[in-house]
């Protein structure tokens, strides 16, 4: 799921690619929130709050949350940096490595936790989830040819809407099979990315507050483990 890219991938690699992803980026979400009170995710939300802040008169928050929205930009241009390099190589694993990237720098702010006073770590935790969360959906966006998104569900909740719009239209105006099947899977893939974010964000709920720094070693070993298992099975 992490091998082929664009036009090579089938349904089943997205689906695969969008529900474990998802999974991930929901419960660093919610992990993120319960830390330090914002969602590392959101950056509709966190533009939201600039414009609030700023008629508020409340720079530092503005601030605060400008530089939240330049780490995930940041994410998000250190991947697409590592993907088109790949590209330029032919080295069809570079998504993997990409992702891979992520499970360290995951893991290392998750020792950084255990080690450390909670206290300490929160600056480091907003913009680190940010950062992972905008190198997650850029490679992710990339590598389906923006199929995909996994870090934030307002899209694919308006792809639903208009799938399933698509999907009961064909009751009454006639459609081929291919149309048909095209409008399924993607509703089927949409609705399974968002259930599988809701997934992982109830799970970070529940563990992040009694884990803390271990649970999210334990999302980057999830992380690597996807990597592996995708590429012994290229491989092989």
């Amino acid at each position: 799921m992490l091998w082929h890219e664009g036009d090579e991938r089938d349904s089943t690699a997205d689906l695969k690619l969008g529900c474990s992803l998802s999974a991930v980026a929901g419960s660093i979400n919610v992990a993120g929130f319960l830390a330090v009170g914002f969602y590392s995710a959101n950056m509709t939300g966190n533009v939201s709050i600039i414009a609030s802040a700023l008629e508020q008169g409340k720079i530092e928050d503005v601030l605060l949350v400008a530089a939240l929205i330049g780490t995930f930009v940041t994410g998000a241009f250190l991947a697409t940096v590592l993907v088109n390099a790949g590209r330029r190589r032919e080295l069809r694993s570079i998504h993997a490595w990409s992702i891979m990237l992520e499970a360290g720098l995951l893991a290392a702010l998750g020792v950084f936790v255990i080690i450390y006073p909670q206290e300490n770590t929160q600056p480091v935790m907003v913009y680190g989830f940010s950062f992972l969360m905008g190198l997650q959906n850029a490679t992710v966006t990339r590598i389906s040819n923006a199929r995909v998104r996994t870090t934030h569900v307002t899209g694919l909740l308006t792809d639903i809407g208009t799938e399933l719009a698509d999907w009961l239209g064909g009751r009454f105006v006639p459609l081929d099979s291919e149309e048909r099947r095209d409008s399924r899977e993607k509703l089927r893939l949409h609705a399974a990315i968002v259930l599988s974010f809701v997934i992982g964000g109830t799970i970070g709920a529940v563990f992040y507050t009694r884990w803390h720094g271990y649970f999210l070693v334990f999302v980057a070993l999830f992380l690597a483990a996807l990597v592996i298992v995708g590429t012994d099975r290229q491989n092989s």
